[in-house]
């Protein structure tokens, strides 16, 4: 779905996704003439900022295939230089239509950033800065009165979409534009349904969730 629109890139997700919810997956674009196809270049129409979670596999969720989601992941979908880099790059140079920032309930990383401001129980190691990198949208949760789970999950992809727009100039040159879209879901582990959280760039209203 190369060149396609930002709105249209999404319906294509969370269509995706509801397919593997009611397990019907299409299993698009996984033969070998996709993978042939695709030898000479890319050009997929949406890129995930995802956590590392194994249970989080992008192209597995939205029922996508070879070539269709530039896919960058971290514990907790937390950024540094290289993940905007990464997103830059695949919106400027590849294409990409669609930003999405994929999180989960249950995650790892935001519990340890929770249980480090609660309990003052610092991460050892290279955790420490993934914890760090969390922490503000753990912080904003506390000020906004948030103390579910699901509430402090969504405030950190919240946090995290916003963070986007404000660090990368060319992002959210890209949004206000109408080039490209930035949206955050949450994904639930149990159930495999995503769920539209935030959106920069293609309204709430135009968008069916799953």
């Amino acid at each position: 779905m190369p060149r396609t629109s930002p709105s249209v890139a999404l319906d294509a997700m969370l269509a995706g996704n509801a397919r593997f919810v009611a397990g019907t997956p299409d299993h698009p674009n996984q033969d070998a003439a996709r993978r042939a196809q695709l030898a000479p270049g890319q050009e997929p129409f949406a890129v995930i900022l995802g956590c590392s979670d194994s249970r989080l596999a992008a192209e597995i969720i939205f029922d996508q295939g070879l070539g269709d989601l530039f896919v960058v992941r971290t514990a907790g979908h937390v950024l540094g230089a290289e993940v905007l880099g990464s997103i830059e790059y695949a919106t400027s140079v590849l294409g990409c239509r669609l930003v999405v920032v994929l999180g989960h309930d249950s995650c790892g990383a935001v519990a340890a950033a929770r249980t480090a401001v609660e309990d003052g129980l610092p991460a050892a190691g290279f955790v420490r800065d993934v914890v760090e990198r969390v922490t503000p949208s753990i912080l904003a949760a506390r000020a906004a009165g948030l103390t579910e789970d699901g509430d402090i999950i969504d405030e950190h992809i919240r946090h995290t979409a916003q963070l986007l727009m404000d660090r990368s100039r060319v992002l959210s040159e890209q949004v206000r534009t109408g080039e490209v879209a930035v949206v955050g879901l949450a994904y639930q582990l149990a159930e495999g349904s995503a769920r539209l959280v935030t959106s920069h760039g293609v309204e709430k209203t135009e968008c069916t969730t799953s």
